[in-house]
């Protein structure tokens, strides 16, 4: 087995391509990885190949040759990494958490939340990759991207959204959305292996999740990038991969 190395996880319509703003920032060994139903990896038609419990298998396969990993995920992919320390600390030499949430604990709003993804996702399938990412483009959560991300980087979004396989993210959002997965925010306190919760400063919400998750884990940190939104590693590439830095090196 080799060292430890960085394991990056996307968020929903990304890739491991798509994080490369980040990922060309931190020190090798670094492993980006494409999570069930996006990037280059084949789209399942089985339910079960979309659970969380079916991702964060594919991840430690995908990282079997490792002795240990540093998890970094993104959104969704920051659910996978939490799931993944909280399953196997052994294997987790440190988490950092990109505008991520534990789940949803109130049954009435996770219900509420369940049902809106699968309208979703009922959506992608009948209107198609093009209407989706209109629609994702345009959600409050991504205003920040409209002022902040220059004409060339928000086309790049966009072409990696139309590169999405419809059926494949629909699937995704079926299985991994945030009320989909368990919540697992009464167990952070298992989590002892050095954690960085990181939002941008311009992500209200996601801003105040970070600081109510880092209080019950011993070794957490907040870290609130300026002058971005939701998706820090786009729009303050540098100062997001400062941060992981910091805490997968100590």
């Amino acid at each position: 087995m080799s060292t430890t190395a960085t394991v990056v996880l996307h968020g929903f319509t990304g890739s491991a391509a798509a994080m490369a703003p980040l990922t060309t920032r931190l020190p090798d060994p670094v492993l980006a990885l494409d999570l069930p139903g996006h990037g280059a990896g084949p789209i399942s038609n089985d339910p079960t190949d979309y659970t969380m419990a079916a991702t964060v298998a594919g991840v430690l396969s995908a990282t079997a040759h490792l002795e240990q990993i540093a998890l970094v995920g993104y959104s969704m992919g920051g659910r996978v990494a939490l799931h993944l320390a909280l399953a196997h600390p052994d294997r987790v030499a440190a988490l950092a958490l990109i505008g991520a949430r534990p789940g949803i604990d109130d049954p009435a709003e996770r219900a509420e939340r369940i049902a809106a993804d699968e309208a979703l996702a009922d959506r992608i399938e009948s209107d198609g990759i093009q209407w989706f990412a209109n629609f994702w483009a345009d959600r409050p959560l991504f205003a920040t991207q409209r002022t902040r991300l220059s004409s060339e980087q928000q086309a790049e979004l966009r072409a990696q959204r139309l590169a999405c396989d419809p059926q494949g993210l629909a699937h995704s959002l079926r299985g991994m959305g945030a009320g989909a997965v368990e919540p697992v925010g009464c167990r952070l306190g298992e989590l002892a292996m050095p954690c960085v919760l990181i939002a941008g400063a311009d992500d209200a919400k996601f801003k105040a999740i970070a600081h109510q998750l880092a209080g019950p884990i011993p070794q957490a940190t907040v870290s609130l990038i300026p002058d971005a939104g939701h998706a820090a590693h786009l729009e303050a590439p540098d100062a997001t991969a400062a941060a992981v830095i910091q805490c997968v090196s100590s």
